[in-house]
């Protein structure tokens, strides 16, 4: 999992009701040691603050899942659904819970 924190995801001056730091926290905690959390300086999608890019384990990818990127995560639920959803298996190997495809934007043009 990629969590952007560069100019306006995990910016308390854009989101000020979002405990930025906690939200890392807690996904780093909730996945530890099954998956890596890091960080990112800015992905691109800046109006979406704050992005989340789940990456597919090496074998979904090798199977042709691709990583699903999550904008306006910026709640408790989302992260709570985000780690299940993680925990499950993730993009290539758990269905896309419902709710979560409500914050599903599209990756920038590279």
């Amino acid at each position: 999992m990629t969590v952007c924190r560069d100019c306006c995801c995990g910016n308390p001056t854009k989101r000020p009701a979002v405990d930025h730091d906690g939200q890392l926290r807690r996904l780093r905690e909730a996945l530890a040691g099954r998956h890596r959390v890091r960080t990112s300086q800015c992905l691109d999608v800046c109006d979406q603050a704050n992005v989340v890019v789940v990456h597919p384990t090496p074998a979904a990818r090798r199977a042709g899942a691709r990583p699903v990127w999550f904008g306006l995560v910026d709640a408790p639920a989302i992260d709570d659904d985000l780690i299940r959803w993680v925990l499950d298996g993730g993009p290539g190997v758990a269905p896309l819970p419902p709710i979560l495809e409500l914050s599903v934007v599209t990756a920038p043009a590279r």
